[in-house]
């Protein structure tokens, strides 16, 4: 028995030793040693120094290589970079050299993420590591084709090669990867047609080739895929109809064809118990016609759905209140017609309703006042031709997104409007009928930040409370009869207006006549937008216009200003757009106006400008119309100036 225990502890003590040396030594084949230093060799930055550190023979202590104990063949090489983007210490930059391939015995190779990994993918990748299981180079730069020898992989069960350069057609030999469960491909430039032969991965469980440049039908083969639950072909330039075959994907939860060029019907569901797990719906932006189907109730599971930017026609199905799941339902932009059927009351958990841009009528269904989870209505531009907005609208405890332009409404604003159980954060009542004063009462709707009521009757001035609006960052008011001063939209001293968040301000064709010297006195460091065309406003513009350093575009134009252009519009280096004619502007051209880079845009004509047009890019570029209607300014790209 001692002698037993004595043999048994030598074999322990000689695995243990021969483990170390192993542990130790790492020496690889020659052939993965080859593969590996071949790969280094192609990278040219790599400021994680992870590379840095492979050296000698000893491959598989390397950091991101793996290799089998019994062989010392590599079989995994994890180098994937990370998700914060921001984190760059693991880029790398460089090329993918064909020496990879040397690694035959291979399972797992993930460089997805480097960023900057660049050229093509081996073209005999498939016949010299046919036991991949893994294969993960998304999120590189890589061009060229899928190499057609991927077909030859059987072991491959997940082929990631998304967010590349990509090109050429999908190989038809990707049907042949049986154990295939996911193949992410999206945002590429793949073209050509859907292969038939992708109807043969029956153990597929996510195929996402969105936002590629596919063309061509929706081959049938895809009902094949049995145990299908994402299938997203969104983004890309299919035609045709959408199979009948898909109500064969018993297990499909997400499915997205929206952004094509698809038409015809709604194909599915054609009986209940079909796609029973569907929750995820996207079809719109494509040409699909005719009605939206009875049988759309069938689909129990549904939460979100966009059938939006159709040619839908027809009245909104009954079934749809079966949906007792639906959170979302987009159907904007189509030709939907009728009213809205009153079992929409039954879907208790909606919270997003955009109906927009159809040929709905009235009367809206009392019913709806049901709908407490509801969070954003949007019935705009629709022949509704409302009277006043329905009290029951304003009783929804949810409700803080409100859109309901051109609606018809007639009269003032209704003052039902400031008691509403949810408050208000969006209310769009544009391009309706709305005549009278701005309410007082609009100040007290602490929590908006958007008002667009452009495109009203509207008359009388900015009332005082809207300086109270601390959040407010899009106020449009264009297209109405407002006077007076705007100095209340800029002012941040009685209570904050603004508060550095107006980004977006359109006060034109109004009849505005004075305020321009409070733009940029507050805070408004985050405009973006300020549009004052077509009113009466003069003045001189101030020196804190210089204090709006993220506007983009500024229109001043048609108004009375007067005096020089003032040189502190040179510190707006980020305006694209800049619009100041038919004004009275005199003076000179600021030279500092060639500081501004990032101009597509530019309008001085019709002023009293004079002088040289300040020599050099962008002034220099724009079209003589840009400066014409100033009879004493000369230089390029008007006449020589001859004094």
């Amino acid at each position: 028995m001692n002698y037993q225990l004595l043999q048994i502890a030598a074999l322990l003590t000689v695995i243990a030793f021969g483990g170390a040396i192993r542990k130790t030594t790492g020496a690889c084949s020659s052939d993965d040693l080859e593969g590996l230093m071949g790969f280094k060799n192609g990278i040219q930055m790599d400021t994680s120094d992870r590379l840095a550190k492979w050296v000698g023979r000893s491959c598989c202590e390397w950091e991101g290589v793996v290799c089998d104990n019994a062989t010392t063949r590599v079989t995994q090489i994890n180098l994937p970079g990370l998700i914060e983007k921001d984190l760059v210490q693991t880029q790398m930059v460089g090329q993918l050299s064909p020496s990879i391939t040397l690694l035959t015995s291979l399972e797992i190779l993930d460089l997805g993420g480097l960023a900057g990994l660049s050229g093509t993918i081996p073209q005999t990748i498939g016949l010299q590591m046919p036991k991949l299981q893994k294969l993960y180079l998304h999120g590189n730069n890589l061009t060229g084709p899928v190499p057609e020898s991927i077909g030859d992989m059987p072991n491959l069960q997940e082929l990631a090669l998304h967010e590349n350069r990509i090109s050429g057609s999908l190989p038809s030999s990707l049907g042949g990867l049986k154990n295939l469960k996911r193949l992410l491909l999206y945002s590429n430039q793949i073209s050509g047609i859907i292969p038939i032969s992708l109807g043969n991965l029956t153990n597929l469980v996510e195929l996402d080739v969105h936002d590629n440049a596919l063309t061509g039908y929706i081959p049938d083969s895809i009902g094949q895929m049995q145990g299908l639950e994402k299938l997203d072909l969104s983004s890309n330039m299919l035609s045709g109809g959408i199979p009948s075959s898909l109500t064969n994907l018993t297990a499909i939860s997400v499915l997205y064809l929206d952004t094509n060029y698809l038409e015809g019907t709604i194909p599915f569901p054609s009986r209940s118990g079909e796609m029973p797990s569907l929750g995820f719906l996207r079809l719109h932006n494509n040409h699909l016609s005719g009605n939206i189907p009875a049988s759309f109730g069938y689909l129990v599971s549904l939460q979100r759905v966009s059938l939006s930017k159709n040619k839908l026609e027809g009245a909104l199905p009954s079934s749809l209140g079966k949906l007792h799941s639906l959170t979302e339902l987009y159907l904007s932009d189509n030709l939907l017609s009728g009213q809205i059927p009153k079992s929409i009351s039954q879907l208790s958990q909606l919270i997003m309703l955009n109906i927009s841009n159809n040929l709905i009528e009235i009367p809206l269904p009392q019913e709806m006042s049901s709908l407490q989870n509801l969070q954003t209505l949007d019935l705009s531009f629709n022949p509704l031709n409302l009277s006043s907005i329905p009290q029951w609208l304003t009783s929804l405890s949810s409700l803080s997104r409100i859109y309901l332009a051109g609606c018809g409404i007639k009269g003032q604003i209704p003052d039902s409007l400031q008691t509403t159980e949810s408050p208000i954060q969006e209310l769009d009542l544009s391009e309706n009928l709305l005549s009278g004063p701005l309410p007082t009462w609009i100040g007290s709707l602490s929590q908006l930040y958007l008002l667009n009521l452009s495109r009203n009757l509207l008359d009388s001035h900015i009332p005082d409370s809207l300086t109270n609006l601390s959040g407010l960052g899009v106020l449009d008011l264009h297209s109405n009869k407002l006077s007076g001063s705007i100095t209340r939209v800029f002012d941040t001293e009685q209570g904050n207006s603004g508060g550095g968040s107006l980004t977006y301000i359109d006060l034109s064709d109004n009849n505005f006549s004075s305020g321009v010297d409070a733009i940029g006195v507050g805070e408004q460091l985050n405009m973006q937008y300020l549009n004052l065309s077509h009113n009466l406003l003069n003045g001189t513009l101030p020196s804190s216009l210089g204090r709006l350093n993220s506007i983009h575009s500024l229109d001043l134009s048609f108004n009375e200003l007067a005096s020089n252009l003032p040189e502190v519009l040179a510190k707006l280096t980020m305006l694209e757009r800049l619009k100041l004619q038919s004004n009275h502007f005199s003076g000179n051209i600021p030279s500092g106006f060639l500081k501004l880079r990032k101009l597509k845009e530019l309008d001085l004509s019709d002023n009293v400008l004079e002088g040289e047009i300040p020599k050099g890019k962008p002034l220099i570029d724009f079209p003589g119309s840009t400066y014409s209607g100033n009879k004493g300014l000369c230089g390029k790209p008007l006449g020589p100036c001859k004094f």
